[in-house]
């Protein structure tokens, strides 16, 4: 038997969205305590220059999940908690998870391919000079690591900017309202124009930000290719059922009738039903799509969550 709760503040956030923050919440609150009997998560987990002596494999994924201090974190989790749940109810939680994940893997790889442009020729020394002193290769390769979620919040950004880019997004800094479409380009012209510069050595990977907003972009025109193309061949085949030999059609009752009060149903009172009761939940997805959440009635979060458990 289901049971029906009034959603609290975190249950009203969907599942990986509410995840992701938690996860990285916790990542971040070990990487404080842990700091204190010296052991460096993000020496650890960060993601490192793929030639350096730290590079593992695995730091492509637990590397967007670690931050370096409170306003890190923060703004990252803000952008994931306010753009995240709008996509991830318009998607579905594993096309959206598969998305993260993407996006914060192909930042990663773009901040690797720009350290190897510009360290890729290390490989013939044995050491650099650092004003007077002389660091062997291997040691200053691992002084480069790079840490969180931006890459993958970038393609948050790019994804919302594709989905809703007539919505209207205000800046902090900035408090004039701008489409998404016109937000997003503009972050991303200002993020390449800061990473070419490197203005005032900032430390921030402008062309990880980069890689998750390029990455987003392909999935989601991959995504959108495919989806046309699913339609276009559903379209091709009742087209071709027109012309096939129709089925002899049998009269159909569901359930059955020797419980009390209980009418028979035919299958054409059956169907009708269930078309409109999908019809209903299809209204309440699109409602989701363009207001969120948390703009539902209590009897339409009851109906979604019944047909959730179906």
């Amino acid at each position: 038997m289901n049971s029906y709760q009034k959603p609290g503040l975190l249950n009203s956030i969907p599942p990986v969205t509410r995840n992701i923050i938690i996860i990285n919440v916790i990542a971040w609150l070990a990487t404080l305590a842990l700091t204190r009997i010296n052991i460096d998560l993000v020496r650890m987990f960060g993601l490192y220059y793929f030639q350096a002596p730290g590079f593992k494999i695995y730091q492509l994924v637990t590397y967007m999940f670690l931050h370096g201090s409170w306003g890190h974190i923060f703004f990252n989790m803000f952008a994931v908690y306010m753009f995240g749940q709008v996509i991830e109810n318009s998607w579905n939680t594993k096309r959206f998870l598969t998305f993260y994940l993407i996006t914060g893997i192909g930042a990663g790889l773009m901040q690797e391919f720009v350290w190897f442009l510009n360290m890729h020729d290390l490989s013939n020394y044995q050491f650099i000079t650092d004003g007077q002193t002389k660091i062997p290769v291997e040691e200053y390769l691992n002084q480069f690591i790079t840490i969180g979620a931006s890459g993958a919040v970038f393609g948050i950004l790019i994804a919302f900017g594709m989905m809703f880019p007539n919505i209207p997004l205000m800046l902090i800094f900035l408090p004039i309202p701008i489409k998404a479409k016109y937000f997003v380009v503009l972050y991303g012209v200002v993020e390449l124009f800061l990473g070419i510069g490197n203005f005032g050595g900032d430390k921030i990977a402008h062309f990880a930000h980069l890689g998750g907003m390029l990455f987003g972009l392909i999935m989601i025109l991959y995504w959108k290719r495919k989806d046309k193309t699913f339609l276009f061949n559903k379209l091709m085949n009742r087209f071709f059922n027109l012309f096939k030999k129709p089925m002899r059609k049998m009269k159909v009752t569901y359930g059955s009738g020797n419980s009390p009060g209980y009418a028979r149903k035919s299958d054409y009172d059956y169907n009708a039903g269930k078309n409109q009761e999908i019809a209903e939940i299809d209204r309440i997805l699109e409602k989701i799509k363009k207001s969120g959440y948390n703009c539902l009635t209590e009897e339409e979060k009851k109906k979604l969550f019944d047909a959730s458990n179906k």
